[in-house]
Formats: C-alpha cells, sequence, structure tokens
C-alpha cells in the first residue's frame, strides 16, 4: 500500500526459473510466483506491500515529523534527527512545565513583597497575618489585587497591621 513495489531476484521463484534454494528462497517475505505472474501482465494485483513495516512505520513517522514541525535543519525533515529532536523537545517540556509553577509562584511573591513594603509591612509578616485572620486569597490573587486594585490591597494590609497592632 506505501511501500513501493519491488522486482524479483533471482533467488526467487519466477515463471521458467527455480529457486537457488528450492523453495521462496531465504526470506519468508519473497514474491510468490502468482505476484510475479501479475506483475508481467500488468496488474494492479502486483503492487503488494512487501511486508517491512511500511504502512505502521510511515505512520510513525509522520507522528515524529507532525511533532516536529518548526525545527530547524534536519531535524525537521529527517527521521532520524527528527525523532531525536522530538524526544528531547518532549523532555524539556515535561521538565518545563514544573519549572513554570515554581517561576510564577516566585513572581508572585516579590510582587505581593514590593506592594507590602510600600505600605509598611514585610511580606512575611502579611502572610502569617493573613493566615492569623483566616483569609484565604492564594498568591496569585494577592499579586493581581496588588496590581489591579491597589485599595482592596491596602484594605488588607491595614486588616493584617491592625490586628499586628503597627497600624
Amino acid at each position: 500500500m506505501f511501500g513501493r513495489p519491488r522486482r524479483a531476484r533471482a533467488s526467487e521463484e519466477v515463471p521458467g526459473r527455480g529457486t537457488a534454494h528450492g523453495s521462496l528462497g531465504r526470506r519468508s517475505r519473497a514474491l510468490s510466483v502468482d505476484t510475479a505472474l501479475a506483475r508481467e501482465a500488468g496488474s494492479a494485483e502486483a503492487l503488494v506491500e512487501t511486508g517491512r513495516g511500511g504502512a505502521s512505520r510511515t505512520m510513525r513517522a509522520e507522528k515524529i515529523f507532525k511533532l516536529a514541525k518548526g525545527f530547524r535543519g534536519r531535524a525537521k525533515n529527517t527521521i532520524r534527527a527528527a525523532r531525536n529532536r522530538v524526544e528531547k523537545a518532549l523532555q524539556y517540556s515535561y521538565r518545563d512545565r514544573k519549572a513554570k509553577k515554581r517561576e510564577f509562584r516566585e513572581l508572585w511573591i516579590q510582587q505581593i513583597n514590593a506592594a507590602t513594603r510600600e505600605h509598611g509591612v514585610k511580606y512575611s509578616e502579611f502572610m502569617h497575618g493573613l493566615k492569623e485572620e483566616n483569609v484565604a486569597v492564594d498568591r496569585k490573587i494577592l499579586a493581581e489585587l496588588a496590581r489591579t486594585e491597589p485599595y482592596s490591597f491596602k484594605a488588607l494590609v491595614d486588616q493584617v497591621k491592625r490586628m499586628k497592632g503597627i497600624a
């Protein structure tokens, strides 16, 4: 189906010739007499898959090439190079999905720290005060509040200050 048809070898059974080995030859995928006759007649049945992993191998390669879209050089169009680059890219993506969570948490902490220090409170004191007041707001939302709703954030900081006795 996907593979190219191949010619009958001298060692394979062909009309008018025997085989060197007495049967269909050493390979189990050798062409049969019927296939050779059909090929000589020009029949469509002569285009028989050779059995070397044709369709499934092509499908696997297409899957790799689909993942290798946008890669540079031979990594996008040579199966050996593409397979290595795709495998490495998948390793990087797995690793970086974990790293992304750490990096965003770091960013949110920096933003909250900067915003609380503007109001005269340290980050650790602020977070501890929120926990004691049972204010269940995560760092992502606190960072967004500090950036987009400064008055709402100031109200939280003032609440912590009152509780600590700073204000």
